[in-house]
């Protein structure tokens, strides 16, 4: 069924965006393009199949739905695949190579090509990758229109980036600074804080003394091999062991520099010995007091994560030697050698597991190297701009609204504004070109930048206006800007990319700014947030009104599913396995900022429902058809007290629905839903059975108001089980339940308590008929209702008996509600 539907809906263009309607005609969605690099697991179901229930429920509501989806094929994933699928390295100093081929088996050494050769291995692997990723969405049934199909690395998408990044630019908002970057060795590329992860790492606490004035000042520290780097001493202005130190000088151990003793409210009297080294650099704490101090700088750790072969300004370089182009493990583990073999190591190194930042992707600590680093202002130094995009958070729709703190938080506790760029090759390089000097050094702040209409362009390849190739990198001549965009800085315009703005002005004013942005919530700080940067910088305005965030989805011991942990659940085998309308079930049960686990028991059930409502939907349109039929062919004559009350049950299930799709609570309908259809599998049909295969106004009311309640039932299901509700559809209607209209909450003059107090009756007569091991059809000799509601029960009296099988029924007065069945004895 899921491929027959999937061609004919691409065929008839079922879900295709019409650009001629007006904005306020229009569902704008900005959807998250996945990250391709490998395979989707069954969280990006879980989320993604939220947004297209909302997709499918807003074009029923007669809006033209822009739903585009895109591939964020960019960045250290992507590259890091092409490493290891096919066994190369990039080494942007080799020549092209235009027949190279890599080898069917990776070796065990990686082979060195050039960057052009290696993006080209990009671009082949992603659109490998990307074939798949479309088979599993359109197998899940996404309404997107695949007509907008964009990815983060087309020229479109490097058009945008780049535009948007020269206006940046030019507005001064975004620049070019050397400064103390956070740097993981691993990937070689610098580390944004939003891309930071905390980790427990094991460590050890050396005490060791430097030498004062009037004795040792014994310093504790996991990070000896950073002495070198030492440019400070630092202790709390109130800590009275130290007071006299201040304004003093001690030499280091091993090499002999002088270097200050400082107070700062930083530092912590309880921790250690309560007076620390400052060294350039070691931590973020570091990096605030050499600023705020105003110290000098020692780097001695270099990108590769070794430390440089040569010592710092002032640094003795006999020992000095003994760590050179050492990895910072092996640097430790020497000049602990040498502290001890000096005397100025007390005692041993004490274990000790400690907080370290991380690259969120990385596997090794981080280190802070001094780097030139393109840098957008995002608030972090900016108390004025800070505040002015907490007020862009203010003026989103949070779905569910407590998310929004995590938006206020991480917005409040920006420590520096947003870097953007990375040391790595496949990515949006940024167009920006250097003139180089009479001696051939670069200078950095007289960049030169392409004019707009020229882009998307390589510096590395293309010339700056008014230069030829012969002069690149020669004295007098130019370079280019050797970095790429985090992807990030392409991912947070994917608003403009979709909307194509500036390449086609009429679309981006039907789309933009967006209804919707659906997104989980440990991205908030990234994607969420960087969005909101850039439309508030470049359009004054949020990029949507709307925002819902999904939780994760966590394996059946709660823990959160990730490729690393080899705990995912990947998609296709359960689309084939239990079908693509239980696996959306499964995912529409997981409310909006809920972490969810997997549960195979939830696909089972929703399995179960799919295929019920194709043997429902069999019986009642086996049954014909009413009398009285409308001028748009629809049954119109309801004439029975208990098929009013049916509609009109159904009527109040349409306003909850609705209402909750409104709020952004699709689990909340789905139940309403769901709840109202078993009932009427259970109860009403089984109720009007026997009526319906008669003949006369009582069969044609039952055959009538079941047709009516199939169609609107089927409407209501069409977001969450689009594939069984489209093939009931087209046994009867035209067209496709996906463009028929959201049904309208009708009630008909009917009295919902009807249905209801019949369902209990018949209830007790199944109850009774169970406890005596019965059939379902053993006869009643006589059923008795007492209570108030006889009147109700005297409505449905005729169905009752139908569906009991009851011989005699007697209806009488009383305070209470009771239902005495007796059974014909013998059966």
């Amino acid at each position: 069924m899921e491929q027959v539907w999937v061609g004919r809906w691409e065929s008839e263009g079922t879900y295709r965006f019409d650009r001629s309607r007006a904005r306020e005609e229009i569902y704008s969605i900005d959807t998250p393009p996945p990250t391709v690099s490998g395979s989707l697991h069954v969280g990006h179901v879980f989320s993604f199949t939220h947004t297209d229930i909302m997709a499918r429920h807003q074009r029923m509501l007669g809006k033209s739905v822009f739903y585009p989806i895109g591939w964020d094929d960019n960045g250290l994933p992507t590259e890091r695949r092409v490493q290891n699928v096919y066994g190369v390295r990039c080494d942007p100093s080799l020549p092209y190579d235009p027949g190279f081929v890599p080898p069917d088996k990776p070796g065990k050494r990686e082979i060195s090509i050039s960057r052009r050769n290696f993006v080209e291995l990009c671009h082949k692997l992603t659109a490998i990758d990307e074939q798949a990723f479309e088979a599993v969405w359109r197998r899940v049934g996404l309404s997107v229109d695949w007509s907008l199909l964009y990815t983060t690395i087309s020229d479109d998408s490097r058009r945008v980036s780049q535009r948007a990044f020269l206006r940046n630019l030019g507005r001064g908002e975004a620049y070019l600074a050397e400064a103390p970057t956070l740097w993981d060795v691993t990937y070689r590329t610098a580390v944004a804080q939003a891309e930071l992860e905390d980790r427990e790492w094991p460590g050890a606490f050396h005490r060791i003394s430097f030498y004062g004035q009037n004795g040792p000042v014994w310093i504790e520290t996991t990070r000896p091999e950073l002495i070198p780097a030492c440019v400070a001493l630092v202790a709390h202005p109130d800590d009275e062991r130290y007071r006299p130190l201040f304004g003093t000088s001690v030499l280091t151990p091993l090499f002999g520099v002088e270097v200050p003793v400082l107070p700062h409210h930083l530092a912590e009297p309880d921790k250690g010995s309560g007076i620390a080294m400052i060294c350039t650099f070691g931590d973020i704490t570091d990096v605030t007091w050499w600023r705020e101090l105003d110290l000098e700088t020692r780097p001695i750790i270099g990108w590769d994560g070794r430390l440089l072969p040569e010592p710092p300004a002032g640094v003795d370089e006999e020992p000095y030697k003994e760590l050179a182009g050492k990895t910072v493990h092996s640097a430790r583990e020497r000049i602990v050698e040498l502290l001890r073999e000096s005397g100025d190591l007390d005692g041993e190194p004490r274990p000790v597991q400690r907080t370290v930042k991380f690259y969120e992707r990385g596997d090794k600590p981080l280190e802070i190297v001094t780097t030139r680093q393109w840098y957008i202002r995002n608030g972090g130094r900016d108390a004025e701009l800070r505040e002015r995009l907490l007020e862009r958070g203010r003026e989103l729709s949070w779905h569910p609204p407590h998310m929004r703190v995590r938006y206020d938080n991480w917005v409040g506790g920006l420590a520096g504004d947003w870097l953007i760029s990375r040391q790595r090759f496949f990515g949006v390089p940024f167009p920006v070109w250097y003139p180089l000097d009479e001696t051939g050094r670069p200078v950095y702040d007289q960049p030169i930048t392409p004019p707009e209409e020229l882009l998307p362009i390589d510096p590395s390849s293309d010339t700056p206006p008014g230069y030829t190739e012969s002069q690149r990198g020669v004295p007098g001549g130019f370079m280019a800007d050797p970095d790429v965009m985090d992807t990030w800085a392409t991912s947070s315009l994917t608003p403009q990319i979709a909307g194509r703005w500036e390449t086609d002005d009429d679309l981006f004013r039907r789309v933009f700014p967006a209804d919707l942005r659906p997104q989980s919530h440990e991205i908030i700080r990234t994607w969420l947030f960087s969005t909101v940067v850039r439309s508030h910088l470049e359009f004054g305005d949020a990029p949507w009104s709307d925002v819902a965030i999904s939780g994760w989805i966590l394996d059946p011991d709660r823990k959160k599913m990730s490729k690393s942990k080899g705990n995912v659940v990947t998609p296709m085998d359960l689309l084939e396995r239990h079908g693509s309308d239980a696996v959306r079930y499964w995912a529409a049960n997981g409310r909006y900022g809920i972490d969810t686990a997997f549960d195979a028991g939830q696909l089972k059930i929703g399995r179960r429902l799919a295929i019920k409502i194709l043997n429902a939907s069999k019986f009642v349109l086996g049954l014909g058809e009413g009398s009285g039929l409308g001028e748009g062919g629809e049954v119109t004559e309801v004439t029975e007290p208990l098929d009013l009350s049916m509609l009109a049950a159904l009527g109040d299930v349409v306003r909850e629905a609705t209402e909750a799709f409104a709020g952004y609570e699709h689990t909340r309908a789905l139940e309403a839903v769901e709840r109202f259809f078993w009932s009427f599998c259970d109860d009403y049909l089984e109720l009007v059975k026997a009526r319906a295969y008669e003949s006369g106004a009582g069969a044609a009311s039952a055959r009538t108001a079941l047709r009516r309640a199939l169609d609107v039932q089927l409407r209501l299901f069409a977001p969450f089980l689009p594939f069984v509700t489209e093939e009931v559809w087209s046994w009867w209607r035209e067209g496709s339940v996906h463009r028929a209209p959201w049904p309208a909450a009708e009630r008909g003059g009917g009295d919902p308590a009807v249905l209801a107090v019949a369902s209990e009756v018949l209830g007790r007569v199944r109850k009774a008929k169970s406890e005596a091991r019965l059939s379902m059809r053993a006869e009643v000799s006589r059923l008795t209702v007492t209570g108030p509601e006889i009147g109700l029960v005297r409505l449905a009296q005729d169905d009752l008996c139908g569906a009991g099988n009851v011989e005699e029924f007697v209806l009488l007065d009383g305070p209470e509600f009771a239902v005495q069945v007796s059974l014909v004895e013998g059966q």
